[in-house]
């Protein structure tokens, strides 16, 4: 009976030694480090950053520490000269601190950890979007992810983002280079203009990594007006090149007694007084005869009506009298 025991708990005891190497197998499997300098795999410590130092068995050595403005943990008990930790991990740090305390400890037993991350600025996203707000970067994330959080951009957008670095990358990739921008910098220097379009299209130069600190902005577009004998009279954003046939086309189309021949747009001009009034064809653009016009800011296009006594209101007065004619006679015709 004793070696029937003694075999079972060998038994047992083997089946116990594999799991645990299978087990430490898959853990080391899974285990990836992250290819942003800024991940969730790996924290990057920096500046401001404060970290809770723990020797084991020596609690006047333990404190809690930030670190300074050159990237350095610099006021550790009994060690004069700084630990680097800018763009370290705490572990790298746990293992700089050993080796300084080994000089005056035998084997001291150190601990690091986080106790907040304070080094990385909220990227912010405003505009044309549903829920502007800062978004805390312990990463970097896509832009779509910060629009998404901010709940979509709104009617109001003009078709474009604008992405604004506001300070330098901390941890840069090799060969990175990153220009700083400023609010007095000319032109787009700096700014990177992304179509909305090419994000839907799913287009990875149209969705970039987000930094913290990062500006997000999605530009909201200026009104058009659209009024007289349309459809559905409306305000339209000014997006995607819209032209005038368009601008027509979404609010609803022409009546039937327009006046297509020549359809007024009123435009504002630098250094003129009151509206320009520019005339176009809008029959003959959609017949494909004349080239359609981009619309701007402002501009406010109206579509007259044909008099009655105008070819096409005679053509549509005797069309109009000939189908309530015809409808009666139909009518009659069933009834009697």
């Amino acid at each position: 009976m004793s070696k029937k025991i003694l075999c079972l708990f060998a038994g047992l005891l083997c089946l116990g030694i594999s799991l645990s190497v299978l087990a430490q197998g898959q853990g080391q499997g899974s285990s990836s480090s992250s290819s942003d300098g800024e991940g969730i795999g790996i924290y990057l410590l920096g500046t401001g950053d404060i970290l809770d130092v723990r020797v084991f068995g020596q609690p006047d050595l333990n404190s809690t520490v930030e670190i300074d403005g050159d990237g350095n943990v610099s006021s550790l008990p009994f060690l004069e000269t700084p630990i680097r930790a800018q763009c370290r991990t705490e572990k790298d740090v746990q293992k700089d601190i050993t080796t300084e305390y080994s000089k005056y400890l035998r084997s001291p037993q150190v601990s690091v950890r986080i106790s907040e991350r304070k080094s990385r600025q909220p990227a912010t996203v405003t505009g044309a979007v549903n829920a502007p707000m800062q978004v805390t970067m312990l990463r970097r994330a896509r832009l779509h992810e910060l629009l998404a959080k901010a709940g979509g951009w709104t009617d109001r957008a003009s078709g474009t983002v604008q992405v604004m670095h506001t300070q330098a990358e901390m941890c840069p990739a090799a060969g990175e280079v990153f220009q700083k921008t400023s609010a007095e910098a000319a032109g787009n220097f700096g700014i990177m203009v992304i179509k909305i379009s090419e994000l839907k299209a799913g287009k990875e130069d149209a969705d970039p990594f987000i930094r913290p600190g990062d500006i997000v902005m999605v530009t909201e577009g200026e009104s058009v007006y659209v009024t007289g004998a349309v459809v559905t009279p409306r305000e339209l954003v000014l997006r995607d090149q819209l032209t005038l046939a368009r601008a027509i086309a979404m609010a609803g189309g022409s009546q039937r007694l327009a006046n297509t021949d020549v359809v007024h747009v009123y435009r504002t001009k630098d250094g003129f007084v009151g509206q320009e009034d520019l005339k176009f064809n809008y029959a003959a653009i959609r017949k494909g005869k004349e080239p359609d016009i981009l619309l701007k800011p402002n501009d406010i296009i109206e579509v007259g009506q044909s008099g009655t006594f105008s070819r096409k209101g005679l053509m549509e007065l005797f069309t109009g009298t000939f189908r309530t004619a015809m409808t009666v006679a139909t009518q009659r015709s069933v009834i009697f």
